[in-house]
């Protein structure tokens, strides 16, 4: 794997922002931004517009989503306007009775929650949350410990498993290799919101193996808001979706006759595609943005953060602050754990005089780097954690 260069330049971020807050919101790339204002003036001439393959050009960003998560068929990616969009999708099309139970994680982000807590008590089913226990923010204790509870928490009466690859607040990360094989010992389904980290860690369908992955553009996808992509597995071939779209049926290229209605999907996942899925201006950012991950590769620029953030997180080691243990975190994104000493409104007021952009989770400083970052960037928040911590 060749080492992943700086890519600060192919991003229009002012040298004096030093954005540490991808898990926020990514920022676009120039190409995106470049591919957003050709959609915007394309539209501003209708007849430019020509169906019906003008309509069908999103094709495109199921086929680079699926290179990204090694997909070998790109219908299986449905085309949505967001997690929780996705997330019901999944939980109109899978069983559950009552005395089963749906498992998801401690503090999991609302939008693969609230769906799962309805479908729960209409069905008299139990909810469990599992939490990562006791054991402390360093040292891998905590990560494995949570690792271990999840495991031990999916049993025979478990009906659906979903959660992320990588929690939202501070980057634990899911061993979700091992996790797909319990589901499938149990028959559970596994759905995953992989927001959090699609885009800058790998993620290999083929080997985890879940039922439904759904993941916002918006974040590590460098992408618009309000744009979705989400593989569904072969559970979901036969399955209602949330609205019944004219343009996922069979046929529905032809313009002329669309009122001869058919009955029959297209097949693969396309039946959950939002509808209007052939958004003119959301789609063209998206693709050129998936088109640069897919060049720069997901695991070199985990390699990429993690290689930037090393010496960084050893010198504010020695300051008193803590972090979860390499193994069981993302290099991407990364809660750290503050000293007794430091007041987090003041640490809240010192960084952004420096415009050091990073978000506060409780008691942790979530940090989510990406490839436009780089060692002036470090260098100006480990000046502001040193005079917090002194």
């Amino acid at each position: 794997m060749s080492e992943l260069s700086c890519k600060r330049g192919d991003f229009s971020l002012p040298r004096d922002e030093h954005y540490l807050n991808c898990a926020y919101m990514g920022p676009l790339p120039r190409a995106a931004e470049e591919a957003g204002i050709a959609a915007i003036r394309l539209k501003s001439v209708p007849t430019r517009i020509v169906p019906p393959d003008a309509f069908w050009e999103t094709d495109r960003l199921r086929e680079l989503f699926a290179r990204l998560v090694h997909v070998d068929e790109p219908n299986r990616i449905a085309i949505q306007p967001g997690v929780s969009y996705g997330v019901a999708t999944a939980a109109r099309n899978l069983p559950v009775d009552a005395g089963q139970n749906i498992v998801i994680t401690h503090e999991q982000f609302p939008g693969n929650v609230y769906a799962w807590r309805r479908m729960a008590g209409d069905a008299g089913a139990e909810l469990r949350a599992v939490a990562p226990g006791d054991g402390g923010h360093g040292g891998g204790e905590r990560g494995r410990r949570w690792n271990e509870r999840l495991l031990e928490t999916v049993d025979a009466r478990t009906a659906i498993v979903s959660v992320p690859v990588v929690h939202w607040t501070d980057g634990t990360w899911f061993d979700l290799e091992a996790l797909g094989a319990r589901c499938r010992d149990v028959g559970a389904a596994l759905v995953i919101d992989a927001t959090q980290s699609v885009g800058a860690m790998d993620f290999d369908v083929s080997k985890v193996q879940p039922d439904a992955l759904i993941v916002a553009a918006y974040k590590w996808l460098l992408g618009p808001y309000s744009l979705s992509l989400a593989y569904y597995g072969p559970r979901f071939d036969d399955g209602t979706p949330l609205e019944e779209t004219w343009i996922a049926r069979e046929k529905s290229s032809d313009f002329q006759n669309l009122v001869d209605y058919q009955d029959e999907y297209v097949g693969g996942a396309i039946r959950y595609d939002v509808a209007e899925r052939s958004n003119f201006f959301l789609a063209p950012i998206a693709a050129a943005s998936l088109k640069l991950l897919n060049e720069w590769g997901p695991d070199r620029i985990q390699e990429y953060c993690r290689t930037l953030t090393r010496d960084f997180l050893a010198e504010v080691g020695e300051l008193g602050y803590t972090v979860e243990d390499e193994a069981w975190r993302g290099a991407h994104l990364f809660g750290l754990r503050m000293p007794s000493a430091v007041d987090l409104t003041a640490l809240r007021d010192a960084l952004a005089a420096r415009n050091v952009s990073a978000s506060l989770r409780g008691s942790a400083l979530r940090l989510s780097p990406n490839v436009y970052n780089d060692e002036t960037d470090m260098g100006v928040l480990l000046d502001v954690l040193k005079a917090a911590a002194s």
